[in-house]
């Protein structure tokens, strides 16, 4: 008789069966549940806690009674709207769900089987994930204090590479590379090999010495810039991101991208958030107080904070104690990220919160280290 199991293992090729899964968080009201606590607070997935704009907010409201419709599959509105805003031409842009959608839909569009890609580690948890469904292998590269080390990076590009991925901030350390590391790379690299940056949290960005990525893709280079609603905007929930690029590869792209990947909600709720500038104005300043204020009080308590240009930073404990204090935080209703799994286990991750829960972070934690 074929099992089920007999069957996966010949249909299921190598590469998708050893994949692990990216593994998600469970909800809030679950983990109460587990914990018998209530009134917990999140600061483990660096989400926006003001929340979405308040115009966002109308907008959705305002769209819900055309939920019977298919929505706009060219994202029209939205794609006019933003290519002002960015001064490029509406041709140069792809929308998709969240921009881990257009992570996949590079891969797929650019990737054969056995090619390489190269990327920082630790960084996205969902680049490695994607290019192995398709048969890639990835290089990752140690950071070097923190950093991506794009010159280590550029040493490893050879005939074999097809595309390599620079996060900047990076995920999970929050730094960046300079404009000048950023310039000396890109003389290093051919003219055949696509260069994504993604910079979900460049509107967090505060130093001078950002590269500006965009200006080598005006020049014609196969860079493609990724960008998302879902941090300083707060619309995580509604799962849309976008790219630029120069025309050619995003009409490649759009041939795998399935037609409507993004909702009609999300797409009025984007158009929306881009005219409230005085939301992004207050989630910057929020975020800008937070993270001095948390800096300030973690290194009273004696500990050292990796310095950070996005809405989250990390926090170096002692050796191995980085599930350890995450427990014991969850225990007292606060959720922050432990570090293990990005092979990184004396560290946490915090995302800034509001004053109040930030506050309570600190009670939380100064609290467990008298234990």
């Amino acid at each position: 008789m074929i099992t089920k199991d007999k069957v996966l293992k010949l249909s299921v090729p190598k590469n998708i069966s050893s994949l692990v899964p990216y593994p998600p968080g469970k909800p809030i009201e679950e983990l109460e549940r587990e914990l018998g606590i209530t009134g917990s607070i999140k600061l483990a997935s660096n989400e926006n806690p003001l929340g979405p704009s308040r115009k966002a907010i109308e907008a959705v409201e305002g769209a819900l009674t055309n939920l019977h419709r298919y929505p706009d599959g060219s994202c029209y509105y939205l794609r006019e709207k933003l290519a002002g805003k960015l001064s490029v031409s509406p041709e140069m842009l792809i929308f998709g769900n969240g921009s881990n959608e257009i992570i996949e839909l590079l891969v797929r569009t650019f990737l054969r089987k056995n090619d390489e890609v190269i990327m920082g580690s630790p960084s996205f948890a969902v680049y490695p994930i994607v290019v192995k469904s398709v048969g890639g292998k990835s290089l990752e590269v140690p950071l070097k204090d923190f950093r991506h080390d794009l010159d280590a990076m550029a040493e490893l590009i050879n005939k074999e590479t097809r595309i390599v991925f620079i996060a900047n901030p990076n995920n999970p350390t929050g730094t960046i590379v300079t404009r000048a590391e950023f310039d000396r790379f890109m003389k290093r690299v051919p003219e055949d090999v696509v260069v994504c940056v993604d910079e979900a949290y460049f509107e967090f960005v505060k130093s001078k010495e950002f590269p500006d990525a965009m200006g080598y893709m005006r020049e014609g280079r196969p860079v493609l810039l990724l960008r998302t609603f879902s941090k300083i905007y707060g619309l995580a929930g509604l799962r849309i991101g976008y790219g630029v690029a120069n025309p050619w590869m995003i009409d490649y792209m759009n041939r795998v991208r399935q037609p409507f990947n993004v909702n009609s909600i999300a797409q009025v709720a984007a158009l929306a958030a881009l005219d409230d500038t005085e939301h992004l104005t207050r989630t910057r300043a929020n975020n800008a107080e937070g993270l001095k204020c948390l800096f300030r009080e973690v290194k009273k308590l004696g500990f050292e904070c990796v310095p950070t240009e996005a809405n989250f930073f990390l926090i170096r404990l002692n050796p191995g104690d980085g599930k350890r204090v995450y427990n014991e935080l969850l225990k007292k209703g606060v959720i922050v990220r432990p570090m293990a799994s990005y092979n990184m286990p004396d560290y946490i991750r915090v995302t800034v919160g509001l004053p109040e829960e930030n506050k309570r972070f600190i009670e939380a934690f100064s609290q467990l280290l008298r234990k």
